[in-house]
């Protein structure tokens, strides 16, 4: 029965519920990252550089491969070793997308952060009650007396 009881107050800390809920957001921005990249950044790519999919670039280390051969089909190729280089191209235009929008990202929170800090600095604190005043006064008698 313990250890029902200490799984149950692991999970229902804050800070476990916060890694859930950023786990599932980080998963669905992931797809807007590789949408992005897939549907906006890359058929651009391809229209400066001429190839219309970086997925199917690659060099063909060992064995015979047609030319013009999708990766799928040039991997099923017996004793052919393939150098797949586009998929990583792929892959590091989503990273470096996802570092700079989670930058930007972070990068305005701690601006609204310094704002907020900025704003509770300046503010004068509130003016003390007529009890505090009153209280403040009775202290300072008793000291005197």
């Amino acid at each position: 029965m313990g250890f029902v009881k200490e799984f149950k107050e692991f999970a229902i800390k804050g800070n476990v519920m916060d890694l859930a809920v950023g786990v599932i957001i980080g998963g669905a921005f992931g797809k807007i990252i590789d949408s992005v990249v897939n549907d906006l950044v890359m058929p651009v790519v391809a229209a400066i550089i001429g190839k219309p999919d970086f997925s199917n670039l690659y060099v063909v280390l060992r064995g015979e491969v047609s030319d013009g051969l999708a990766l799928v089909d040039a991997r099923k190729v017996d004793g052919a070793a393939i150098f797949a280089y586009g998929s990583f191209i792929t892959v590091a235009i989503n990273f470096f997308l996802l570092a700079l929008v989670i930058f930007i990202m972070v990068k305005g929170i701690n601006g609204l952060k310094r704002k907020e800090e900025a704003k509770a600095a300046v503010a004068p604190p509130p003016a003390p009650t007529k009890e505090e005043v009153l209280l403040a006064e009775i202290r300072d008698l008793l000291k005197n007396k």
